[in-house]
């Protein structure tokens, strides 16, 4: 089958009898499942689902689960279908990061790595205590990080206007000053001269 056969979406409850098959035979927990059937993206060929990936949100983070094939022998071809869907969504959603257990060396090579306990502290309360074995990829700056370098930009742009405020009621005050200086010279100037004009011209 070639790839231009499949369709890559999110899927329904019209999708849930596939679905639960699949789940069933994993023996993975059905009603669990079921109630988060739109989660899941698939791969459909000719209105049979061959592949599906769980992407759960959670605090504008997703996790990669409960990877599955109809035919694990078509995985390698599948999963980068996969995970140009994630991607996809990821983008629409706005997400900040990308968590996984999945173990296959496909993730890894997606750049999702191992967290450290500093970057597991970012990890949603939702999944917290599941394990400590995460893949993660980082999306886009934390929006904790975003939301204090604006309000350190803020504050700088605050200071600086109330600086230059300052700046202009200095430069006003010297201005002031300055005129006053120079009407003060200029009585004084004046003052001068006609004394001066005085003794020199007046009457004797």
């Amino acid at each position: 089958m070639e790839p231009s056969n499949y369709q890559i979406r999110r899927a329904t409850l019209d999708d849930l009898p596939q679905l639960t098959a699949f789940w069933q035979s994993m023996q993975w927990s059905v009603p669990e499942l079921s109630k988060r059937v739109t989660e899941f993206q698939v791969v459909e060929n000719q209105g049979k689902i061959v592949a599906m990936v769980g992407l759960q949100v959670a605090e504008r983070q997703a996790r990669i689960h409960s990877e599955l094939f109809a035919d694990f022998g078509q995985a390698d071809q599948l999963r980068p279908l996969l995970w140009e869907r994630i991607q996809s969504v990821a983008r629409n959603h706005g997400l900040l990061r990308l968590w996984t257990r999945e173990k296959a060396p496909f993730w890894s090579q997606c750049s999702l790595t191992p967290a450290d306990a500093q970057t597991l502290e970012k990890l949603p309360v939702l999944w917290k205590g599941e394990s400590t074995d995460w893949l993660t990829l980082k999306l886009k700056e934390d929006l904790q990080a975003i939301l204090s370098l604006d309000k350190e930009f803020a504050l700088f742009m605050e200071s600086e206007k109330q600086r230059t405020h300052r700046a202009f009621q200095h430069a006003k005050v010297l201005k002031v000053v300055a005129t006053v200086i120079a009407l003060t010279v200029f009585f004084f100037v004046m003052a001068s001269a006609f004394i001066f004009i005085k003794k020199k011209y007046g009457p004797h």
